[in-house]
This record gives structure tokens, C-alpha cells and sequence, in this order.
């Protein structure tokens, strides 16, 4: 069976507005509402996944309460059955529809839903089993939710009049699409529909919160979009009058949860995601080797990937790194891809997996990523570096 070809459908994101206390939004791009109906068509009629942009990554969306539909988000991935999605919704609305009646928002999540959404926050609610899909949640009794920004992605959500469930728009384990292309170069033939509109903002994804057991406390099960420090921020702000403002953990940093990262309560926790197809080595340059782990130059590092034969290798790295003029004239074929300002980690992250892909395009042999530190966006920069990574080297300048 030859595969159906996939269309890509310029959306306007600037005609898209959502008015104050209204659901639906007013698009004003004749285009745009034609790609966004075209769309919806799909999602809705034919069942079928399609793509489409958010401030965080390109997602691949499908009826997140329908089993078949959201099924063919697992086939056409190659995601593993016991890895959740997000289900994405357009209003408060739509959100209150998916949740147990008499389930009560604590106040810390009204805090961050006040500040956060629509936005790159997502947070795990109970899960209402006779509205949510097993599926969605890989058997958990919570559901991961968020109302993305984008207005292009709100819009269609609003547009189909149902949540969809949306991963990242690739292969599983693949980097995560911040364009259009992105999508269609994984993707062409087995998706019929990519909205673009435009390069993705914010280019990692959403920060997953856990913020429902009974001791009260925020639990960051995946760093991303919204920092750290701004989810404190807002708690403190918000909650000053407080008996106590609840603590916020970070996953793997603060705390360990052996059976939560068994069976994920949330996407990009158990598996090895974002990795290129080529092999990739993470340089760390600024923190200590643990113990038992020995430090390399940087003039030995080069040195261990001679093969005697020229290497094309791809580097990413803050424009302001040494290791830029480290790099050796001979030997090797250097494809440089600069990720931003060490003090602007948001940049970094902006640039993160465009710079993988595109420097896959570009048939590296291999890749070298230069660490950054592990504050504001960098903690969710180095949480998907370390996840694509298949080797660490510890690297000194001289």
C-alpha cells in the first residue's frame, strides 16, 4: 500500500486571537482557518494523528479520548505502550471536563495555573477513568495536562472541540521537532498533515509537576519550559500568607522514585529520548568527575578520535566557549552549530535540538555537546543532553 502523502499547511499565528472569557477563538487568516478545519477533519472524522506547533516542540496529536485514535499515536511513533502522554486542552473549560467531579485544585496549583497558562507547564491531575483512556496514562491513576500557549496549537484544539493527547512529533528516541521540516523529515508518509506555524519558542518541552501527594510538596518529575526558579517564585508570591509554601523537589536531583521511573507517571522519564543517529558524547568542562572518573585535556580528547582516516564532526557549544579555539585544523571536518551565551540558557535551550538535527542533516560522524550549567533553563538542558548522550568525557582546558 503506497503511503498517503503528507501535506504541510502554512498556519498565521498572528491571526489567531483568544478574546477575554471566550473558548473559541477569531482567526482571520482565511488560510489559517482552512488549515486549522483541514485539521480538525482529521483528528475527528478520519481518527488520524496529525502535527502541529506549541511554544514547547512540534506535538503529534490525536483524540485523547478515544482509544483508536490515540492508539495510532503509538504506532506512528514506535512509543513504547507504557510511556503516558499529555493530554493538551484549549480552556478551563475543557480541562474541568476531564476531571473527577468533586476533585478540589489546591492552592499551590491555582498559583501556577494562574501564572503559568496558558503555557509550557503541565500537571498531573486525577484521572477521571470513565472520561480518560487507559492508554493515555499507561495504566496510572493520574493524568499529565497542560494548555499550551501557541496560539496555533490552542486554536486547532479549540477548532476539534476535544483534548488531543500529543507527544513530540517524531520517531521515539529521536530529537524532539522544533520546525515543520523537522517533522517532515521524519515523518513524510506517515502522517498526512503538519501545521506550521513557525519555529518553535521556547524548543524544549514542558515542565511536568507532580504536585498531588499529601505532603503538599511540588514535584518536578521533568524539568523543561517553565524554570525552577520561577515556580518558586510564584509560590512565594502567591502563597506569602501561607502557613507553609510548599517545597519544590526536582526528580534525580533532590530526590529518587525507583518505582515511578519503573512505570512513569509522565513522558521522558524511563526511556532514552532526543538522541541523534549518530553518536553523540556530552563534554563536561565545569563540574567535578565523580569519583573513580579520570579528566582528559582537550588536545587528549581529539587525540582518542583520530582513526587515521577525516572525521566530519559536529559540535555544539556556547558561543563564548574555549572550545572553539581548541578545535585542531587538521584531521577533522568541523560542522559548528553555537548554542547562545553561557548566561543566556534560554537561548541554549531554544537551540538544543535544532542544532542536533541540523547537524545530522549535515552527516556528521559524531557530535560533541558541551555541558552548561545546571540553573534556570539549563537543569532541563542538561536533563535532555544527558538522556541523548551516549558517552561522557571529562574535559579540562590548558
Amino acid at each position: 500500500m503506497t503511503p498517503a502523502p503528507t501535506r504541510v499547511l502554512r498556519c498565521d499565528p498572528s491571526s489567531i486571537h483568544f478574546l477575554p472569557n471566550t473558548d473559541r477563538p477569531e482567526i482571520t487568516c482565511l488560510e489559517t482557518l482552512s488549515a486549522l478545519q483541514t485539521a480538525s477533519h482529521h483528528l475527528v472524522d478520519l481518527s488520524e494523528p496529525v502535527a502541529f506547533p506549541t511554544e514547547t516542540v512540534y506535538g503529534l496529536g490525536a483524540m485523547a479520548l478515544s482509544t483508536p485514535a490515540s492508539t495510532r499515536i503509538f504506532t506512528t511513533k514506535g512509543r513504547p505502550a507504557d510511556n503516558p502522554l499529555i493530554v493538551h486542552v484549549s480552556s478551563f473549560t475543557m480541562l474541568h471536563s476531564l476531571l473527577p467531579d468533586g476533585y478540589v485544585m489546591s492552592r499551590a496549583y491555582q498559583a501556577l495555573i494562574k501564572h503559568f497558562w496558558p503555557g509550557a507547564l503541565t500537571l498531573l491531575f486525577p484521572r477521571e477513568p470513565a472520561t480518560v483512556p487507559t492508554i493515555i496514562t499507561a495504566g496510572h491513576p493520574t493524568v499529565a495536562i497542560r494548555m499550551p500557549s501557541h496560539p496555533v496549537a490552542r486554536a486547532l484544539i479549540a477548532v476539534a472541540n476535544t483534548p488531543l493527547a500529543a507527544p513530540s512529533a517524531n520517531s521515539s528516541g529521536k530529537p524532539s521537532p522544533t520546525r515543520a521540516e523537522h517533522v517532515a523529515r521524519d515523518l513524510d508518509g506517515k502522517i498526512r498533515i503538519i501545521l506550521d506555524g513557525g519555529a518553535c519558542d521556547v524548543g524544549l518541552e514542558s515542565t511536568v509537576i507532580d504536585g498531588l501527594h499529601e505532603d503538599g510538596k511540588i514535584r518536578v518529575l521533568r524539568p523543561g519550559g517553565i524554570t525552577v526558579e520561577d515556580i518558586r517564585r510564584v509560590l512565594e508570591n502567591e502563597m506569602h500568607d501561607s502557613d507553609e509554601i510548599p517545597d519544590v523537589l526536582v526528580h534525580r536531583r533532590d530526590y529518587t522514585d525507583e518505582g515511578i521511573e519503573q512505570a512513569p507517571t509522565t513522558p521522558g522519564m524511563k526511556y532514552r529520548h532526543y538522541a541523534p543517529s549518530v553518536p553523540l558524547t556530552l563534554l563536561m568542562t565545569s563540574s567535578r568527575p565523580p569519583a573513580g572518573e579520570s579528566t582528559s585535556s582537550v588536545s587528549q580528547l581529539f587525540d582518542s578520535l583520530r582513526t587515521g582516516q577525516p572525521l566530519k564532526i559536529g559540535v555544539l557549544a556556547p558561543t563564548d566557549s574555549p572550545l572553539w579555539d581548541a578545535l585542531p585544523a587538521d584531521g577533522f571536518e568541523w560542522s559548528r552549530y553555537p548554542l547562545g551565551p553561557t548566561a543566556e540558557p534560554a537561548v541554549y535551550a531554544h537551540r538544543l535540538f535544532d542544532g542536533l538535527l541540523t547537524l545530522e542533516r549535515e552527516l556528521v560522524d559524531l557530535m560533541l555537546i558541551e555541558e552548561v550549567k545546571e540553573d534556570r533553563e539549563g537543569l532541563a538542558v542538561m536533563n535532555r543532553v544527558r538522556k541523548a548522550a551516549g558517552d561522557v568525557r571529562w574535559i579540562v582546558y590548558k
